[in-house]
């Protein structure tokens, strides 16, 4: 992945960014979920500016089982990417003294909400206690990849959600294992810092797609309507598609998440999302349907109680983030073009 043309071209403007990169030269940094998309692409960027910069910054790459770590595998000849086989539900040690803590493994499939509650909430509490015992060891910043989600459901009167906002949360909802263990992240988060002075910034993102996502029976929009798109199906749509979304690619949040972390100010709260094109489902469906005329749009409505948020959208206000001097610069239809793309050659 690393090496695809699509990739490649999208940390070339990562790096050529405004942003203090060499805040990270000579650091020795984790990032944990590091096969999920995010984590991955975050880890790339490090990776090309050791490659085009000599930034000298140490990769140690935390992730779950041997079948996890095999999608590394292209990494396995670097001597800048240490591996870290386990659950980050167990201890974390590592043998160097760390200045930056990735904390990005979670799950957010809405399909493993259904099969493994209790997973995800383990591995957003219990795993973020580790995360902060091994910050607080080595004096660590830490950067959470929280959620969206944690807002609950706003006032009505609410028309955009900035960070100091939060709504209600159904406590007894099957769906609110993802966003109250999210909750509960980011409370241990600022308890630490508070009682043990661990640094932090919390990101809370909203619908990132792009190269490396899954695709694959996933259950989110994007990865499923994408899938259809890359095995030449038709776009089904589960629903009626009147729900809206505003989606974020890849690149865009990997250089808000690089923004936030190199900035000087620690203990802050962001908001990450590409609020410029709103679209429902189902315009997206068609929308897909006019770039690849290969495919059909099938309505297949059915019900998932536990799988989806029940409440309407509300624009995420990302004015704060924006003041850091971030902008999105990727167009969905670019977006959708490169992950195309990129899922063609692979």
């Amino acid at each position: 992945m690393y090496n695809n043309h699509i990739v490649q071209e999208d940390l070339k403007r990562i790096t050529n960014q405004n942003i203090n990169f060499q805040n990270l030269y000579n650091k020795n940094i984790l990032i944990t979920g590091a096969n999920g998309m995010l984590a991955s692409y975050y880890m790339y960027v490090l990776m090309y500016l050791n490659d085009k910069k000599d930034a000298n910054i140490k990769i140690y790459a935390l992730v779950r089982n041997v079948e996890k770590l095999k999608q590394l595998t292209e990494f396995s000849k670097r001597k800048d990417i240490i591996p870290i086989v386990q659950d980050v539900c167990n201890k974390i040690e590592v043998p160097e003294k760390l200045d930056y803590i990735i904390h990005m493994a979670s799950s957010a499939n809405p399909k493993t909400i259904t099969k493994d509650p209790v997973g995800i909430i383990n591995a957003n509490v219990i795993g973020t206690q580790n995360v902060l015992e091994l910050a607080r060891k080595n004096n660590a910043e830490v950067i959470f990849t929280s959620t969206r989600e944690v807002y609950g459901k706003l006032d009505d009167s609410t028309s955009k959600v900035s960070e100091a906002d939060m709504g209600a949360l159904e406590c007894l909802d099957l769906r609110s294992c993802y966003p109250e263990s999210k909750r509960m992240a980011e409370n241990l988060i600022v308890s630490y810092a508070y009682e043990y002075g661990v640094k932090y910034k919390i990101t809370r993102i909203a619908h990132v797609y792009g190269p490396g996502m899954i695709i694959d029976n996933d259950g989110r929009i994007m990865s499923d309507l994408i899938s259809n798109v890359v095995k030449k199906e038709n776009i089904v749509l589960k629903s009626t598609g009147e729900a809206k979304r505003a989606f974020c690619y890849v690149s865009d949040a990997i250089t808000a998440l690089l923004t936030i972390t190199v900035d000087t100010k620690a203990n802050e709260v962001y908001n990450i999302a590409n609020e410029t094109e709103e679209i429902s489902i189902k315009e997206l469906a068609f929308m897909l349907k006019g770039m690849y005329e290969n495919s059909d749009v099938i309505f297949d409505i059915q019900e998932n109680k536990n799988q989806y948020v029940k409440f309407a959208r509300t624009p995420l206000d990302v004015s704060k983030l924006e003041k850091l001097g971030w902008k999105p610069e990727i167009s969905l239809v670019n977006g959708i073009k490169n992950t195309v793309e990129y899922f063609d050659e692979i």
